[in-house]
């Protein structure tokens, strides 16, 4: 056979054979793909408005494990990572040929391990499929499988697998988790000593943990800054200020806020990982340490309940069920922000609204506060004495049942039953009975959540307002008639901004109305500036007495200390719409200067 036909056929078969294993590699890497599927679960989360974590839930194997990617993480921590693991990360295929020889160079001319020849997509392989052997074999497969998540996923994509599956000792896994447990923060900005730390642990995780082995972790932080490659990155002079910094000694608790917000947000979509709320994580977090305040102070078995809320868009901004969600004897699983209750006085200033709008009464219009029989039903006041003659302005002011009542006699309660329904509420009747009277005096049931709503329409000049259910249900301003017409609503913001506040709370110039069920069963109060609308409840998850309790008293107190520690701006009431005056008793027409006179 002559030489160019040897040469032929050994060309024919060399590609046979490179086309025999490329084929069998290719058939091989689809009968064995790398498990990727075992890197998907992740911690559910539930987040506030802007994305700040509310609260987590663990995996299913009890891990920690909170969505992140590179493009939220620190970049200089980022750029350390790549320079101290894996220098040649964005150059190779998976495995670092250059690494692996510089590795075997020392072992063979030190006689130990100098430097390690692992990739991030080696080390990503390990981790979403663990092995304890360390034999070769269980390295070529590692390398193995490098090379097919590379085949599979982009850089972009290998790094974000690192960033959720590294470990840092405990159940803690990926950046963000462990940003958070020892930092007490996002990892979207890192100070240098942080972020050599996050780089160190990962070899380690339990040896090295700052909670139980401060001076290992320090050690290993230590020859992160010290790495020649990571100093380029950080600059001159950074690794010795980084040095400085203090090694956490603790584990701190991840977010656990709005526990019966976010497990309602579990319930109504269970398969998704991620649920964004209308919270505001500040706001909440101030409102929970109010009600738990405030629930201590007033006593054993009692809890409190808060909903803020944006007039402006219906967003409720925080939500409270109940003082402390883990104590048995409050009943704090409850939501008592869902909870049919009697309001007490707080339904007055819709009443009086109504009697603004019909043009039947003036701020200073005399109204009689004296016993009176309508029908059978004889309304009598909290304190079971009279007033005699008072003005609107007064009456409403002083809460007094007299005059409310007179007044809805004229307005009707059907008439207010069907404002309510234009705010979207929904108020319970006692079984076949039509609205009467008694709802003047809280005969009626009603919720938290639609109190706050009723008054957002209040607040909202008079335009209802859906405020949602801070998960799935959108806020909106609601299209159609007001609740109140912008002059009433007007005239009673005016009356109730001019209250005092309670005893020892700074007059932040807010209108609120305050509300006691019969038998101190309930105490209510709703207060509300030019924006937001906060609603407070006090009493007992089982509906006992509670002697002395009172929405003055009781429940007024914690909407001023909420409204200061939630930090919100005041908001100024808007002015006076055309129409709406707040004239004096000379002032005002003869038909308007004493309410008996008008019916």
């Amino acid at each position: 056979m002559g030489l160019g036909r040897q040469i032929a056929v050994f060309t024919v078969i060399q590609a046979a054979l490179a086309v025999g294993i490329t084929w069998g590699l290719h058939a091989a890497d689809r009968a064995f793909p790398p498990p990727l599927e075992q890197a998907a679960e992740r911690s559910r989360e539930v987040l506030d408005a802007d994305d700040r974590l509310l609260r987590a839930f663990t995996t299913r194997d009890g891990k920690w494990r909170l969505s992140v990617k590179a493009a939220e993480v620190d970049p200089q921590y980022l750029k350390m990572l790549v320079a101290y693991e894996d220098q040649r990360f964005y150059a190779h295929d998976g495995v670092d040929l250059i690494a692996m020889g510089r590795a075997a160079f020392q072992l063979a001319t030190h006689g130990r391990i100098v430097s390690g020849a692992s990739t991030l997509s080696m080390q990503v392989a390990r981790l979403i499929e663990p092995r304890t052997d360390r034999s070769i074999g269980a390295k070529l497969l590692q390398m193995a499988r490098a090379v097919q998540i590379e085949r599979r996923l982009s850089k972009a994509q290998i790094l974000d697998l690192y960033l959720n599956l590294a470990p840092y000792g405990g159940n803690l896994e990926g950046i963000r988790s462990a940003s958070l447990a020892y930092f007490g923060k996002e990892p979207r900005r890192l100070a240098i000593g942080q972020a050599a730390l996050l780089v160190a642990l990962p070899q380690l995780p339990e040896r090295r943990r700052p909670d139980r082995f401060p001076q290992f972790a320090e050690a290993a932080r230590q020859r992160v800054l010290d790495r020649l490659a990571v100093a380029t990155v950080i600059g001159e002079g950074e690794a010795d200020r980084a040095h400085l910094a203090a090694i956490p000694k603790k584990r701190l608790a991840l977010p656990s806020l709005a526990a019966h917000l976010t497990e309602a947000a579990l319930r109504k979509a269970p398969k998704e990982i991620s649920h964004k709320t209308t919270l505001k994580r500040d706001i909440q977090q101030a409102l929970e340490a109010v009600a738990l305040e405030a629930a201590t102070r007033l006593g054993p078995r009692l809890s409190v309940a808060i909903v803020m809320a944006d007039a402006k868009t219906g967003a409720i901004v925080g939500e409270v069920g109940s003082a402390n969600y883990l104590d048995a004897s409050r009943y704090g699983w409850i939501d008592q922000t869902r909870i049919l209750r009697s309001p007490g006085s707080t339904l007055k200033p819709f009443i009086y609204g109504l009697a603004f709008e019909q043009g039947v009464i003036a701020q200073q219009t005399i109204i009689e506060d004296r016993p009176a029989d309508f029908s059978g039903y004889r309304p009598k006041n909290f304190d079971m004495s009279y007033q005699g003659d008072v003005t609107i302005r007064q009456a409403l002011q002083m809460s007094l049942n007299v005059p409310a009542v007179r007044l809805l006699d004229i307005v009707g309660p059907t008439r207010l039953s069907v404002r309510f329904r234009r705010a979207g509420i929904k108020t319970v009747l006692p079984t076949d009975e039509a609205p009467g009277l008694a709802i003047a005096l809280g005969g009626v049931g009603i919720t938290l959540h639609d109190l706050v709503q009723l008054y957002a329409g209040l607040a909202n000049r008079g335009q209802p307002v859906r405020i949602g259910d801070g998960i799935h249900e959108d806020p909106k301003i609601l299209d159609g008639a007001p609740v109140i017409e912008m002059s009433a609503a007007w005239q009673v913001s005016d009356i109730l901004s001019g209250m005092r506040p309670p005893l020892g709370a700074i007059d932040r110039g807010i209108a609120y109305k305050t509300g006691t069920s019969y038998g101190y069963r309930d105490a209510w109060t709703v207060g509300y500036d030019g924006r937001y609308v906060l609603g407070v409840w006090v009493g007992r998850a089982d509906n006992a007495a509670v002697p002395g309790l009172s929405g003055f008293k009781s429940a007024a107190p914690i909407v001023f200390e909420a409204f200061a520690k939630s930090k919100v701006a005041f908001t100024p009431f808007p002015s006076a719409p055309a129409g709406a005056l707040r004239l004096a008793e000379s002032e005002l027409p003869v038909g308007l200067r004493r309410f008996s006179l008008t019916r």
